[in-house]
């Protein structure tokens, strides 16, 4: 083999860390062994330049294979092996679990298929935690047990983990020092098995974001494309720190299980990945959805318990039909493979949407020839950048970003950007050029999934898709998805009514507006009417707001929602209103009552409002009473008496109102995100402010 420039450097400065990919290729045919598996071997049979050593080596490695691996097929031929030895060395994917009944651990072999192989605690404590779920590719020696009166047939005498003992990520970032960007941008890409010399730029950075989630914790992935062109490798064979779940999993196996009290696959992986998403539901209960809502707006989910965790979720699948004639179409969106599960509020918590259409098949003569780096120090060094670096500051102040943008298409974008600047800038700052590249990337794959929700949500919710940065000469740079940029049916959505009688125009509540001289454009909503008289005529127009029975959902990060939006339509003509809430306690709480009176005021008035609640202690109740009596002595100024009742047996949470009305938020009033700082939009007005999602229930007493 003849070594250009980047082969030489890269042997240089990484010594003992590179290996040949072509290597890979010829062991990787006729064994689905892992790459990172086979790159361990290669790494230690092949660490040499000369012809015949590598001749030797390699036919180490493909005996080694012969002998230590374990085809699905031959498991029986294998457990006979370890009986008529007494012991053999395995490579194969080990598990561990507890067994309540017998109060102990079994190991478990995927490929040997055996569940009950006694197993040292030594071997699964400390490190190598993951061997618990998911479990873990190891050199395993199993011996055979002669005991008659054990209840085992086998039993591990030796485990060594296929990944490295210790990493050096101060070594690793001086290596890096020694090539440019687009030089170590090259050898991330013949690492990963591909040569890029036939790449554009364009396709590089495709395949360098599907390992954003890999260095990016809390990183939502997706990607849609055709068969073929290695969109699940990724996540199975680049690294040991990801699984592929290709069959429907549960909620007790991916988040919490109520049984055992632990963690699911989200708390010992970087990357959980889900497979052919398209070719149908990859979840066995709709809990396992709700769950994910919440995991993939804030890394946090509760199900018995309140957990937090780092791992990345990536989607990967098939789309089968014509991109063109998708964007084209006023009736289908990109995610149309999807399951109809893949909610709104689903598809808007993804930070980027990668174009998998635009990622040729694999093909021989794209795959590399030359060296790169092992893939199981590549990988080491992309889960120390995930776990042990944030580089979140630094790129959010670097970032111009332009108007229209909300919290979640920020966050989206900064975090992309993010992972670009772990992958090619581990220890170093980007210029501000690379940035805006990184940037500009990063908008494109959050603006393909707004322009997506937008044509799928009948409202104008998603309506701002023109995302764009501003360049170092302070011009706006309006970025665009090439595959949808001249298609009028994606840009300018057809608004079509729910139903037939729904043709008048609708508030961003969704409720009927009858007009009278008011003409209401794209996006706006009809004014409210002034307090006590709705319908009032005024030189200009008049307005009539029409209350109805009400049920939607506020999700995680939406905003427009004050107490006003909620209640506006209600309050006039309450005299009377009655507030039950077992949780007005806290400062924040009690404000957030003051807020509803203060709207109650100005909507109403009413004649009284009457507080139900309880407090938990003598000293709570002391320290909320006090407040609560300032906000009666403020009410009386406006002829309105506040009343507080204790209830201890109190749960529920409603406002009752006495023209009729009943409205139930399944948060109460505390339905706002906490500012990220009182000096920050939102802070004071709740409109503006990002909401927790709830339920919102109004209906007829």
């Amino acid at each position: 083999m003849t070594q250009d420039d980047l082969d030489r450097k890269l042997n240089s400065v990484f010594l003992g860390k590179v290996v040949r990919k072509d290597l890979l290729l010829q062991v990787k045919k006729g064994t689905n062994v892992p790459s990172f598996v086979l790159e361990f071997l290669l790494a230690r049979y092949c660490a040499s330049d000369d012809p015949r050593e590598i001749q030797e080596g390699m036919a180490a490695v493909l005996e080694t294979i012969q002998k230590n691996y374990v085809r699905p097929d031959e498991s029986n031929k294998a457990q006979m092996l370890v009986q008529g030895k007494g012991k053999h060395t395995f490579i194969d994917k080990i598990h561990v679990k507890y067994s309540e009944k017998e109060k102990r651990p079994w190991a478990r072999m995927e490929n040997f298929n055996s569940s009950r192989i006694a197993i040292n605690e030594r071997y699964y404590k400390g490190e190598n935690d993951r061997i618990f779920e998911g479990g873990i590719w190891a050199e395993v020696t199993l011996v055979h047990n002669e005991v008659e009166d054990d209840d085992y047939a086998f039993y591990v005498e030796a485990l060594k983990p296929i990944q490295l003992s210790k990493f050096d990520f101060e070594g690793y970032v001086e290596g890096r020092t020694q090539f440019t960007r687009d030089e170590w941008l090259d050898v991330i890409i013949r690492s990963f098995g591909l040569e890029p010399g036939w790449m554009t730029k364009r396709i590089k950075f495709h395949y360098l974001s599907r390992l954003a989630p890999l260095v990016e914790s809390n990183f939502n992935f997706i990607e849609l494309g055709p068969r073929g062109n290695g969109k699940s490798y990724t996540f199975s064979e680049f690294s040991p720190y990801a699984t592929l779940l290709g069959a429907p999993t549960s909620a007790a196996t991916l988040w919490w299980n109520n049984q055992r009290k632990q963690v699911g696959l989200i708390g010992f992986w970087d990357v959980v990945a889900f497979d052919e998403v398209g070719e149908g539901v990859v979840v066995r209960d709709k809990e396992t959805f709700q769950i994910m809502k919440q995991y993939m707006a804030n890394g946090n989910f509760t199900r018995s318990t309140t957990v937090t965790a780092n791992a990345s979720l990536a989607f990967v699948g098939n789309i089968d039909d014509s991109v063109a004639g998708i964007v084209n179409s006023p009736d289908h969106t990109l995610f149309k493979p999807l399951h109809p599960v893949f909610d709104l509020a689903i598809l808007d918590r993804f930070h980027t949407f990668v174009p998998g259409w635009e990622i040729p098949k694999n093909k021989d003569e794209n795959l590399t020839r030359s060296y790169g780096l092992i893939i199981e120090y590549l990988a080491e060094a992309f889960h120390h950048l995930a776990r042990k670096t944030n580089r979140f500051a630094q790129v959010k102040a670097a970032c111009k970003l332009g108007p229209g943008y909300d919290q979640r298409d920020q966050t989206a974008v900064l975090k992309t950007v993010c992972a670009f600047v772990k992958m090619l800038h581990p220890g170093q700052d980007p210029t501000q050029d690379e940035i805006n590249e990184y940037l500009e990337y990063a908008i494109e794959g959050r603006r393909r999934v707004k322009e997506q929700l937008n044509k799928k949500k009948p409202d104008d919710e998603f309506a701002s898709i023109n995302l764009g940065y501003f360049d170092p000469a302070g011009r706006l740079v309006t970025v665009w998805c090439p595959e949808s940029k001249d298609a009028a049916a994606t840009q300018s959505p057809v608004r079509r009514p729910l139903s037939e009688d729904e043709t008048k125009p609708k508030t961003p509540e969704g409720d009927e507006v009858v007009q009278a001289g008011v003409q209401l454009t794209r996006g706006q909503s009809a004014p409210l009417p002034p307090p006590n008289q709705p319908g009032m005529q005024d030189d200009d127009a008049a307005v009539t707001v029409v209350a109805k029975e009400r049920h939607y959902r506020i999700h995680y990060g939406a905003t427009g929602y004050s107490y006003d939006t909620i209640f506006a339509d209600y309050l006039p003509g309450a005299d009377e209103i009655e507030v039950e809430d077992a949780y007005i306690r806290q400062h924040h709480q009690i404000v957030n009552f003051l807020r509803f009176c203060e709207t109650a005021v100005r909507l109403g008035p009413p004649k009284k409002i009457t507080l139900i609640t309880k407090f938990d202690s003598k000293a709570e109740e002391d320290e909320a009473m006090a407040k609560l009596w300032t906000i009666t002595d403020s009410l009386r100024l406006f002829n309105v008496e506040l009343v507080i009742v204790k209830n201890p047996k109190l749960h529920d949470r409603e406002v009752r109102l006495s023209n009729g009305w009943r409205v139930k938020i399944g948060r109460g009033f505390d339905i706002y995100q906490k500012p990220e700082d009182w000096l920050h939009v939102g802070a004071s007005d709740l409109g503006l402010r990002p909401c927790l999602e709830t339920n919102v229930d109004i209906s007829r007493i």
